[in-house]
């Protein structure tokens, strides 16, 4: 799926343009020999060629922000558009919030999955999944789409996390009562604001937390003010497996294997640099590049969200552990009976109650921090 272009797109008002998908190539020879061989690959996914050429496959539709239950009349009572956050870059979001202007909610900055490659805030499967948050767990949204890999390896997708922050904070000083985007101000409590993502996208929201922490925006974000992490079955790894990378069976619809995983931190990870790198591994203690130890980083009270068929798992386990001993405020919620990425793929049985529960908990820990 190519990256869209939305420079055009004014602030605040609903997406029109139409997006250019890549489909697949019936003749891959004709590709191979105009691109070279494929060099990295994953199925139904992405293949990355040999002069640089990257083809991604339509794996999920992209749909408006007036699909499903943010419809004009949708049942959800919710409200979504589109807004440009960075022209340059071509950083965009979707801004999702109830319908109902009572009472102001805190504000979640969400980052979408996809191994920092693929991925999209408008794949319908993220559209249905954030367009809950407002109603289920009593919050605004910010849904991010940032740059993508191996276009644009790390740390792209963590400075256009930063901007979207930056962008936020904009809001939140702004004075105008009666612009495109008054009627979503008007609904965020901006001294409440989350960072939160799943997979890749969690990796992102940690990343962001630990950079705003370090001052990259400055020593105050007034008026905004960052009271948590969400992160939802986070994407890291290493060197050295863990045992449920090692041993853990994937059904053949599984959203994330050992291999896959490789292959998507080859494509992001800065060329030449292995998986102990600190953007993969902040656990490291073999990073020689100067990276922050955990006991040292500012962080803010953490959610980790895990499933128990995840070959994550136990790396999500090992995090939440160094989190703790380093003295951070840290909650895990483990989902059993489900695997990677199941509240947004419902590739599971259990994957609808397993959402509802995980929409709970966010809710109490969101809450928890907001009153």
């Amino acid at each position: 799926m190519r990256r869209r272009r939305m420079g055009a797109l004014h602030v605040g008002e609903p997406r029109v343009v139409s997006f250019q998908q890549v489909s697949k190539n019936n003749n891959n020879n004709g590709q191979q020999g105009h691109h070279g061989a494929v060099v990295e690959e994953i199925h139904g996914l992405i293949r990355v060629y040999k002069d640089g050429h990257v083809e991604r496959l339509p794996a999920m539709p992209d749909v408006p922000c007036t699909w499903g239950s943010t419809a004009v009349q949708g049942p959800g009572g919710v409200i979504a558009r589109d807004v440009v956050v960075d022209r340059a870059t071509g950083v965009w979001a979707r801004l999702y919030a109830p319908a109902e202007s009572g009472n102001k909610v805190p504000v979640v900055v969400y980052f979408h999955g996809g191994g920092f490659c693929v991925g999209s805030a408008a794949w319908s499967c993220y559209h249905e999944f954030l367009a809950q948050l407002p109603i289920k767990s009593g919050c605004a949204v910010m849904s991010v789409d940032y740059r993508l890999a191996p276009e644009h390896r790390l740390p792209a997708a963590f400075d256009d996390g930063l901007a979207a922050v930056r962008w936020l904070r904009q809001q939140a000083a702004s004075c105008r009562n009666n612009d495109d985007l008054s009627w979503w101000r008007g609904r965020c409590r901006f001294d409440s604001v989350f960072l939160m993502g799943d997979s890749a996208g969690a990796t992102i929201a940690f990343h962001v937390a630990a950079r705003l922490g370090q001052g990259h925006l400055g020593a105050s974000l007034g008026p905004l003010c960052v009271r948590g992490a969400i992160l939802v079955q986070p994407f890291f790894g290493g060197e050295a497996r863990t045992a449920s990378e090692k041993t853990m069976a994937q059904p053949p619809r599984s959203a994330l294997s050992l291999s896959t995983s490789d292959s998507y931190w080859r494509m992001a990870l800065p060329a030449g640099a292995g998986r102990d790198h600190p953007w993969c591994n902040p656990l490291s203690s073999s990073s020689s590049r100067g990276a922050p130890r955990l006991d040292t980083l500012p962080l803010p009270p953490v959610l980790v969200c895990i499933a128990e068929a995840d070959i994550l798992r136990d790396r999500n386990l090992e995090l939440c552990k160094a989190l703790r001993k380093a003295g951070k405020s840290v909650e895990q919620a483990m989902y059993g009976g489900v695997g990677h990425a199941f509240q947004v793929l419902h590739n599971y049985h259990l994957s609808q109650p397993r959402t509802q529960e995980m929409l709970a908990h966010i809710k109490a820990f969101v809450s928890a921090r907001s009153s």
